[in-house]
């Protein structure tokens, strides 16, 4: 069996590891200095940094920082690419790096293209880029392009790209959001009237319960360890729900705090490990055993007599089965739920990454209204963001769909009027598999690793006539998801923008970002320049002034007359970071026509036949970015294997190492067996790599691919 490394997370290897890091850029003073700046961490959308620091939180909390915060800084600080390089190396050799091979080329320091029918990527001047990327988008029909951002990206940036793209007419604007947490958005937009978490970071510390769901913050948000054990010193209890056992979701050592760096703490008191594709039926049985707080339900819900008449017909012993986990432990979680007085729910892709993953979230919801968790201090619904800005890019109106208030005022300030929708992020690449778009313009991100059907994705995304691409530094979708013209152009990274940003945390707070000096020598140019740059080529400047709209001052000026609830924002360099408006429900009065928060009958899926892949990260990884391909804490050396639980793996034959076959409907890979615990009938395999995997079946209401409810089939080679 694949055993960790360690038998806590966090501790005393995670220090060395991040010293080793810091050392490693040569300029460890310079590395110091770059965390304790005044901008926002890079990686996840927890939220650190900005004016008090960067290693302090937005309640004021000293020091704050993990391993992900200093290997996006570290690679940020690593010298330029070499142009011999691109002279030495042809596309298929770029096109067998791996995720951290590309990561650890080095910063892109001048722009490049790729020609149609060349082998080899180029450098060209700024002005070839531009005039490439600006004739491209005049020479065709706004609504044969797409836009893309990823979360990185600061409001600035974000804003003016999807103010850029309207203004030339496409609808068809997206975010990475689509393919993580779009199902929480549509979800929780339902259940109480927005499409974000309910809660603030301080709510934490007032809770006294806390179910994370299909997360594994241990690795990809550690810093939200630290409030799960500070919950349970006060007493507080912690329910994991999740197939597979993570060892930093059972114990962890927590570096800033010397008793848990000594001894480890426990993170969870009760840990259970549902079928893929059971979390429904779960959430469902707990809704039919927990007691409900019929004050809060006759007062500040609707819609809950439906769901009590479904309840009435509810078998338990039916929902033992499709969830698979013993009725006997759902009891036990039923009851800690029953017990709490103030309990917040948070989750992240597994619960999101299914067919059904917007049904996953409604289901949840359904729980914390019948406690009554939703509307006081303390207490709500919180999706675990990962992007350190993707909920202020969405924020922004990067999407093909704007609410009404924000279209209106985007109308009366700039004179556009919005399309009512455009494509979605998998509905742009389906039109580019079809040979229906001419233009991409791609802020950030790997689009390519983000998508199912890496064979799929790849065909599409090579089947656009030019892509445009900002980007700090290359990975893998440059080389597999170029158009037949490809233009690939370096930017500052945040804490090296010559003017502020703005970033928004998954508690709807606001950071303000200083920028600093570049640390790397190149031709970078911020976000902001070179959109305008290519809108100036694109558009002409009849209509708008592209040097104002360089500004990010005026950005924010125009941020705050158009995106509901960032008022402030043009004031932020004055009067401070802020909470954005009409989010955080602390009274019970919710953003819905009748102010109430609303129920959902939720049905439960079949259990599914056969083994299920879930796709996962490991702790030396950052969304598609790939820093270390040992994975510590599940013992897995290589990237290469296929986890299993041990009765699945003797019914197989397999043994720890073995080699084995695993293959879906678009894809077949050979890997290793690591044989781990996690739910019968489920195997887990690294993402991005195992995409080759995924069909492209998506959640109907959100369009967000199922990466973690794949049918696959094992056998031994």
């Amino acid at each position: 069996m694949a055993r960790p490394r360690v038998n806590a997370a966090g501790g005393l290897p995670a220090i060395a590891y991040v010293m080793r890091k810091a050392w490693g850029t040569g300029e460890f003073s310079d590395t110091l200095k770059r965390l304790k700046s005044k901008n926002t961490c890079k990686t996840c959308a927890l939220g650190m940094g900005g004016q008090n620091g960067g290693m302090v939180n937005e309640v004021g909390h000293f020091p704050e920082v993990c391993k992900k915060s200093v290997q996006a800084q570290a690679a940020d600080m690593q010298p330029a690419i070499p142009e011999s390089y691109f002279r030495a190396h042809d596309l298929t050799a770029l096109r067998r790096l791996s995720s951290a091979q590309a990561e650890n080329l080095g910063r892109l320091g001048f722009p490049i293209a790729l020609r149609p029918g060349a082998d080899r990527f180029e450098r060209v001047t700024w002005d070839e880029a531009l005039r490439v990327g600006g004739d491209a988008l005049r020479t065709t029909q706004p609504d044969r392009t797409f836009w893309y951002a990823s979360g990185r990206s600061g409001n600035e940036s974000a804003f003016l790209m999807q103010l850029i793209a309207r203004a030339y007419g496409s609808p068809n604007i997206h975010n990475c959001s689509f393919y993580c947490h779009n199902a929480s958005t549509v979800a929780l937009t339902d259940i109480y009237g927005s499409g974000t978490a309910s809660t603030t970071l301080d709510d934490l510390s007032k809770a006294d319960l806390v179910i994370v769901a299909g997360a594994n913050p241990a690795s990809n948000h550690p810093r939200l360890v630290t409030q799960l054990i500070t919950l349970r010193r006060r007493g507080g209890k912690v329910i994991v729900v999740n197939p597979l056992s993570e060892l930093g979701l059972r114990r962890f050592r927590l570096p800033s705090d010397a008793r848990s760096l000594a001894a480890g703490s426990q993170v969870s008191d009760l840990y259970l490990q549902p079928r893929i594709g059971g979390d429904i039926a779960l959430f469902t049985a707990l809704l039919a055993l927990v007691d409900w707080d019929e004050g809060f339900v006759a007062e500040h819900t609707s819609g809950a007599e439906p769901l009590r008449e479904f309840l009435a017909d509810v078998d338990l012993s039916g929902l033992d089965e499709s969830s698979g986990v013993p009725l006997a432990q759902i009891r036990q979680a039923a009851a800690l739920v029953s017990q709490a007085r103030r309990g917040i729910f948070m989750w992240s892709m597994g619960l999101t990454h299914h067919e059904h993953g917007t049904d996953n979230i409604r289901a949840l919801g359904n729980l914390a209204l019948a406690r009554g968790f939703l509307g006081r201090p303390g207490a709500g619904l919180m999706p675990i963001r990962g992007h350190s800005n993707v909920q202020g890019v969405g924020s922004m109106g990067v999407s093909p769909t704007l609410k009404a208030a924000f279209a209106q005022e985007l109308e009366q300030r700039y004179g556009i009027t919005a399309q009512p929708s455009g494509q979605d992020t998998f509905a742009s690449m389906q039109a580019a598999l079809a040979g229906d778009v001419d233009v991409a313009v791609l802020v950030g991100g790997n689009l390519w690793g983000s998508n199912p059907d890496s064979a799929w994705a790849s065909q599409a995304l090579q089947n656009i006539g030019t892509t445009v691409s900002l980007t700090t530094k290359l990975n893998p979708g440059h080389f597999h998801g170029n158009g037949r013209t490809a233009v690939i152009l370096p930017v500052l990274a945040r804490d090296e923008e010559q003017q502020a940003t703005t970033q928004e945390s998954m508690f709807n707070y606001v950071r303000l970002s200083e920028g600093g000096q570049p640390s790397v020598e190149g031709e970078l140019r911020s976000e902001t320049d070179v959109l305008a740059s290519l809108a100036a080529g694109a558009l002409g400047s009849d209509r708008f002034d592209w040097n104002a709209l360089r500004s990010h001052a005026g950005l924010r000026a125009g941020i705050a007359a158009v995106v509901p609830g960032y008022e402030a924002i043009d004031r932020i360099a004055a009067d401070g970071e802020f909470q954005v408006s009409g989010r955080t429900f602390h009274e019970p009065h919710f953003a819905t026509e009748d102010g109430r928060a609303r129920f959902h009958v939720v049905d439960v899926p079949p259990a599914p036949d056969g083994f299920r892949l879930m796709t996962i990260r490991s702790e030396g990884q950052f969304n598609t970015v790939v820093y270390d391909e040992e994975d510590l804490y599940r013992g897995n050396g290589r990237r290469d294997v296929v986890m299993l639980n041990a009765v699945d793996a003797a019914l197989l034959g397999l043994r720890e190492g073995d080699r084995v076959e695993v293959s879906s409907a678009v894809g077949t890979m050979r890997v290793h067996a690591a044989i781990v615990d996690i739910a019968r009938h489920a195997v887990a395999m690294y993402y991005p790599e195992a995409n080759v995997l995924v069909d492209a079946r998506l959640d109907p209401e959100s369009k967000t691919p199922a990466f973690k409810s794949v049918p696959v089939e094992v056998r031994k080679v």
